[in-house]
């Protein structure tokens, strides 16, 4: 199972995840032309989802019209959100700023009715430093995806809020952090042979 932050650690696992959804399993020549994404960035997103369980090395491959790599039950069910996730990103013009690996967990932190202060975010994400949360939050403002406020109080402080266009992508990623979280399905047991 993988956290939100986790998946996105790697720029292109929706990418890569989405198009092994469109067309049921690929190459990785075919891959890498059709995403323009280079060789070793390529090998470790696909060893990270192979390691999430999300996309297996296709155990028939070998034939010339057979994809290397497919997905998983798991992926099968991360992979259309991905592909949503993509066409709601392409749609705001934001998809370079959204696929950073900080960005949307940021935006899905920022989901809560009120705003948040900065030191709230670091509590909501653990695994982010104050420069990182700090370079995500410019970008995001940037992109029109978070608005940053003010306060009048002394001494005053920022505090952070989604935009429109920035909650327009709440549903897609909260399907796509129970799709992570759902747990991998688990085999039937064998029957019990009988004996005597």
């Amino acid at each position: 199972m993988s956290s939100l932050p986790s998946f996105l650690h790697h720029r292109w696992a929706a990418a890569v995840l989405a198009e092994l959804d469109r067309t049921r399993g690929s190459r990785f020549v075919t891959l890498t032309n059709r995403l323009g994404i280079s060789h070793e960035s390529l090998r470790r997103t696909l060893t990270s989802l192979v390691d999430d369980g999300l996309v297996a090395r296709n155990p028939g491959y070998g034939h010339p019209l057979r994809p290397e790599y497919v997905l998983t039950a798991r992926g099968a069910r991360v992979a259309p959100v991905c592909g949503d996730l993509l066409a709601d990103l392409r749609e705001l013009g934001v998809e370079e700023t959204g696929l950073k690996k900080w960005s949307l967990p940021v935006v899905l932190a920022l989901g809560g009715p009120e705003s948040c202060r900065f030191s709230a975010l670091l509590g909501e994400l653990p695994e982010l430093t104050p420069r990182a949360l700090a370079l995500t939050l410019k970008d995001l403002a940037t992109a029109g995806l978070v608005d940053r406020a003010v306060t009048d109080g002394y001494p005053p402080a920022s505090a952070y809020s989604l935009t429109r266009a920035g909650a327009r992508l709440l549903p897609v990623l909260r399907r796509l952090e129970s799709a992570l979280e759902e747990p991998p399905p688990r085999p039937y047991p064998l029957p019990l042979a009988r004996t005597g």
